[in-house]
């Protein structure tokens, strides 16, 4: 009996350290966030990553992807956050939230915009550098035919050009739709940039130069508060027509101008309900966007990396952040950071 009892004794020891390795496995799992490849995005991101490791002691890592593939991921719960999400914009996305698969919390970035820009020297000139006005009644996306050969393609003889999102942006598929439903698409080239980067390479590059320049872009970026530029108008926002933009495969794409911008902060529902403390934090981040954008302005044109760039906007702005998490939180971040 005596030598049945120790080895029940030693097999629930051993079960127990089994139970326990297991449960430490489990607590040491990382919160994977989308890898966000823009400045507003992987900023964003790596602020709330820290939140995350420092103030609630949970590891995390980052995936990449387009932003469609890692929408697809948060359904599926292979990712658990994407810091920087435009709700509602992607069928992916309305598809998930309506399976319940996915939850978007806060109102992250109040003020944000998008749509189709050029340099205000194309419209007003600029005396200052010898730039003569070369589209002064340009207004709307209606008025872009008559202006082609303003925005030549140097590749495409006869066509201008619209410097598109990266393949894989929502927005890239959103464009070029617009292009379609606005009667451009025989006008222009839908130039695709390889990047983010490249997207705003080719842009500044061409306003350093005084050159016109026809493309998407939106805000909170460094960009918008770098460079004088205006906004083309469109039609009003219609959601039908809207519904035919987001559609890849629609043949008979309808004019409106982008759903309005609301960002936030995009969680698989396995996670919201895993931890529900942490969802509650991010239902209240709040970005000030021009804080935000002079961060950002800071960041793209020092080069630093998102990681050093999020903590010293952390420095920078306490009361912002503070004001997201408990105090004892806070406490343990704000130690941390010093």
């Amino acid at each position: 009996m005596n030598g049945f009892r120790r080895l029940l004794a030693a097999s629930v020891a051993t079960f127990g350290l089994l139970t326990s390795a297991q449960s430490v496995m489990a607590a040491e799992a990382p919160i994977h966030f989308a890898d966000l490849n823009w400045e507003s995005g992987s900023l964003i991101t790596d602020v709330l990553r820290i939140i995350v490791e420092k103030g609630y002691g949970l590891p995390t890592d980052t995936l990449p992807g387009t932003t469609i593939t890692l929408e697809t991921a948060l359904a599926n719960n292979d990712i658990q956050v994407i810091g920087e999400e435009w709700a509602g914009r992607s069928p992916v996305w309305v598809k998930a939230e309506a399976e319940g698969k996915v939850v978007s919390l806060g109102d992250t970035v109040k003020g944000a915009t998008e749509g189709w820009w050029v340099p205000e020297y194309v419209i007003k000139g600029d005396p200052a550098k010898g730039i003569k006005a070369v589209a002064p009644d340009l207004r709307s996306v209606t008025d872009l035919p008559r202006y082609k050969d303003v925005f030549s393609d140097p590749e495409s003889p006869g066509k201008g050009r619209f410097l598109n999102s990266p393949i894989g942006w929502t927005s890239e598929v959103v464009n070029k739709q617009k292009l379609k439903a606005y009667g451009l698409d025989d006008s222009y080239v839908n130039f695709r940039s390889g990047s983010g980067a490249a997207l705003d390479a080719e842009i500044s590059s061409s306003i350093r130069r005084g050159k016109p320049i026809l493309f998407y872009y939106w805000s909170p970026t460094p960009l918008l508060g770098r460079f004088k530029l205006i906004q083309l108008e469109e039609p009003p926002f219609n959601a039908e027509a809207w519904k035919t933009l987001t559609d890849a495969d629609n043949p008979n794409p309808q004019p409106t101008r982008s759903l309005a911008s609301k960002l936030s902060i995009g969680v698989s529902t396995p996670f919201q309900k895993q931890y529900p403390q942490i969802a509650e934090f991010f239902s209240k981040v709040d970005f000030p966007i021009e804080p935000l954008n002079k961060a950002l302005a800071e960041m793209s044109e020092k080069h630093t990396a998102p990681r050093q760039a999020a903590e010293a906007f952390m420095k920078a702005h306490p009361d912002v952040w503070q004001a997201w998490v408990p105090k004892d939180v806070a406490a343990k971040v704000a130690a941390e950071l010093k």
